[in-house]
């Protein structure tokens, strides 16, 4: 019942994502600031954050906090500005699509990083590993395939004066080298994640102190960044609504959600749903967009659609051989394929006794 828990709320929280980045694409192309979206986004969903925590700490004290847990919470917090402007400048110079392509290396990047952390070990004459980093590589061959080969139209735009779609191969290569490098900043974040909340396992209180640091830090990007004045100026249209609406459903809700999943099953179990942005994306943006679909986003997306589930079938290889033995109900990135390794080993143990 957990495990259906976590997919449902993982499922809903990827469409508001992919929802979001619909809705920025089409009020950057209309001119609005994403420094100033990503400072205020922030603001306001601290504020959010705020009530509630102050609510659910009304009858109990929190978990007393340490040094180390701040620093690393500060790190959760820098890297949520780092991912939404790098997300939003990538998203800028490509499409919805593009971006939610770029998101499917969350799986690769976040199996790396968990192996440099320790918090996976290869063994790597197991099938499991060898599919887990197979899938690793194949990954990242298709977010270069999509970033570097756009390749013809497959599909034309149903609008006729196109603002959504880059003028130069330039800015599409540009906008792939920010999306990939804030999808591993958001591979990071999710394994700092983890790592924390087995210290300190209180998800709201985590958001909520990470969100104050990232306030501080998207203002002070912005004041340096933006030059406009007048793009600080909040009026009852569009953008507002794309500002309450990261504020409240992603910012907030989606924050807590994703650390709270963290906890019962992972970093690497919560990057595994990124694939399914790409079909939700592709749908949007020819929809609400009017985007164009090419030859290279879909050659792309198969092959990272194809190194997504070997990633999944490693993963659930090791779950099913945990789960015969009984020494674990899930499978996080805490368990690793050595864990794996003395299972098997002692089963052939057993059956030679």
């Amino acid at each position: 019942m957990q495990g259906a828990e976590v997919t449902t709320v993982m499922v809903v929280s990827l469409f508001l994502t992919v929802g979001l980045n619909t809705l920025v694409k089409a009020n950057l192309s209309k001119g609005m600031s994403n420094y100033v979206f990503v400072a205020y986004s922030h603001l306001f969903g601290f504020s959010l954050l705020l009530i509630a925590t102050t609510f659910h700490y009304r009858n109990r004290s929190p978990t007393p906090l340490n040094n180390f847990i701040l620093f690393r919470i500060f790190l959760v917090g820098f890297l949520s500005v780092s991912i939404q402007t790098l997300s939003y400048a990538g998203l800028g110079h490509s499409s919805p699509t593009l971006t939610s392509a770029m998101e499917d290396l969350l799986p690769a990047f976040t199996f790396i990083i968990a192996v440099v952390f320790r918090m996976e070990k290869l063994d790597l004459n197991l099938r499991s590993c060898q599919a887990k980093t197979m899938g690793t590589v194949v990954s990242i061959a298709g977010a270069l395939i999509i970033t570097l080969y756009k390749g013809f139209a497959v599909t034309s735009s149903v609008m006729p004066n196109n603002l959504f779609l880059p003028s130069q191969q330039s800015q599409w290569l540009l906008g792939g080298f920010f999306l990939a490098t804030s999808t591993f900043c958001g591979s990071l974040s999710l394994v700092i994640q983890t790592w924390t909340i087995k210290d300190y396992p209180e998800e709201l209180m985590l958001i909520t102190i990470a969100t104050s640091f990232s306030v501080i830090l998207s203002f002070v990007v912005a004041f340096v960044a933006e030059e406009n004045p007048k793009a600080w100026i909040l009026k009852p249209d569009s953008e507002l609504v794309c500002i309450l609406y990261s504020a409240i459903l992603v910012l907030s809700t989606r924050s807590v959600v994703y650390a709270w999943a963290c906890r019962k099953k992972g970093p690497v179990y919560v990057a595994m749903f990124s694939p399914l942005g790409i079909v939700i994306a592709l749908a949007m943006g020819i929809v609400f967009l009017g985007d164009t679909l090419y030859l290279g986003s879909v050659i792309g997306a198969a092959t990272i659609a194809v190194g997504f589930y070997a990633v999944i079938w490693g993963q659930a290889q090791e779950e099913n051989i945990c789960e015969k033995h009984g020494t674990c109900s899930i499978i996080s990135s805490s368990s690793s394929c050595s864990e794996t390794t003395l299972l098997l080993n002692k089963s052939k143990d057993t059956m030679v006794a």
